[in-house]
Formats: C-alpha cells, structure tokens, sequence
C-alpha cells in the first residue's frame, strides 16, 4: 500500500507502545458522555490503539486506522475494535455511520482539509456527530530534570523537529476548524516513571533518528550522564503533561 504519510514511528512501533504515556479515563468519559449516541466511534491515526481499546469499553464499535502496518502489528486487540490499515483523509468507513471520530496525538499528522471532508462523509447526519482532536505537551517531571529533558528539545533535536510539532507545542489551539467548537474540560496525564521509562520514552522523539543520520551519535547519550544527576536517588517520579483537546459537533 503506497501513502504520502510520513511514517515516523514504524521502525520504533513496539517502543512507542511500551514508552508513551496513557490518556486519562476521563477523557473517554467525557467524550461519552458528550456523544449523541455511543454505536460507531472511529480512532483515526490509531497508532498502537491506545485510544480505540479505550473508546471500546463506551461505544459499541470502534473502527480503529493507521496508515502504519508496523504500528497496527503492536496494536492492543480488543472485540469491538477493528484495526484497518488506512490514511486519515480516506478511512474507508461506511459514510453517514460514526457518532464520534477521534485523533489522539496524531492530528498534526493530517492533511486538514482533506480530512474534513472525511469527517463530513462519515459523520451520522443531523448535526449530532462529535469530532475529537487532542494532544499533549512536553512531560514535567521536575525543573532539574525538565532542564536537560528541554535542552535535549531544543540544542540538540531542534532543527529535526518536523514543521507539524509547532502544532502540538501550541496543542492545536492554532488549526482552524471548519466545525462547531464545544467547550471542554480541563484534563491532563499522569504517570510514575522509572528513570529507564523516561530515557525509553525519548528514544520515541520522532526527530531522533534524523539526528543520528546527520551526526552519527545519539543525542541522548550526551544529556544522559546530566540527566541521572538530575533524576537523583527515586526509584520512581510523578510525570505529568498537559493535554490539549478540541471537540466539535459536526
């Protein structure tokens, strides 16, 4: 299957799985909650099916895509989940079907405009369908470890960045959207980390790769005796991120 994508996460799919962060269960509540109706939802940019296993436990069916086979092999299996491989501008679900139609960190990723017109295909007639985008910011862990986490950010993988992170970093306050905008609740992550998950989680950075082909060394390798010291003596610390959510009604 050829796809204009840029696949960033293929080759580090099974770490990704492992290393990124959980979305709160509030959000799938909330997202409930506000559905019209909870039969069909669709988690576009699956990736490892995070989102999709949780939007199962709510909605009857979840239609889960990702145009990354690598990605759907480590996905979560789950009944009422259906993993298709499948772009986010040309999802391939039945049209007038979906009550809700999510993006959990991978909006940026989309060609907007294309992709709205999908959502305008697939969404249940009658103004009542929900669009969900959201993402989230930079992990805060600690300001000594936050310090070489940032400088790691910014000195080392700034300029590998693609052009689509200035959308999270704004956590896509910035995209116009061409649908009715809800307000939404206040949510973030949290987790308890060991120092490994947080070195195993920067090794996900989609830049990462880019910098080792254009140095030839790993950038966190040259923060990580700093970032120990920083960590200290804890066996485990508290992580949290904030998380960036627009809804629409569609």
């Amino acid at each position: 299957m050829t796809s204009p994508f840029k696949d960033l996460f293929s080759a580090g799919a099974a770490a990704y799985a492992q290393f990124r962060p959980s979305y709160p269960p509030a959000l799938f509540d909330w997202l409930a909650k506000t559905a019209a109706r909870r039969e069909a939802a669709i988690d576009v940019g699956s990736g490892n099916g995070q989102a999709a296993v949780a939007l199962a436990e709510r909605f009857q069916r979840v239609l889960a895509v990702d145009p990354s086979a690598a990605q759907l092999a480590n996905a979560m299996a789950h009944p009422r989940v259906e993993y298709r491989r499948a772009p986010a501008e040309a999802t391939r679900a039945p049209t007038d079907g979906a009550d809700l139609i999510a993006a959990g960190q991978a909006f940026h990723w989309f060609r907007h405009e294309a992709f709205f017109e999908e959502v305008r295909r697939v969404a249940r007639p009658g103004g009542q369908a929900l669009l969900a985008v959201w993402c989230y910011a930079m992990a805060r862990i600690t300001p000594e470890v936050d310090a070489v986490v940032d400088e790691l950010y910014t000195d080392y993988m700034g300029p590998y960045w693609e052009p689509e992170r200035r959308l999270v970093e704004g956590l896509y306050r910035q995209v116009e959207v061409p649908f009715e905008e809800l307000p939404v609740p206040a949510f973030d992550m949290r987790a308890a980390w060991a120092f490994e998950h947080l070195v195993g989680y920067l090794g996900t950075w989609s830049p990462l790769e880019r910098y080792i082909e254009a140095h030839g060394r790993n950038p966190i390798e040259a923060v990580l005796p700093r970032l120990e010291r920083a960590w200290g003596d804890a066996a485990d610390r508290a992580v949290t991120w904030a998380l960036g959510v627009r809804a629409f009604r569609v």
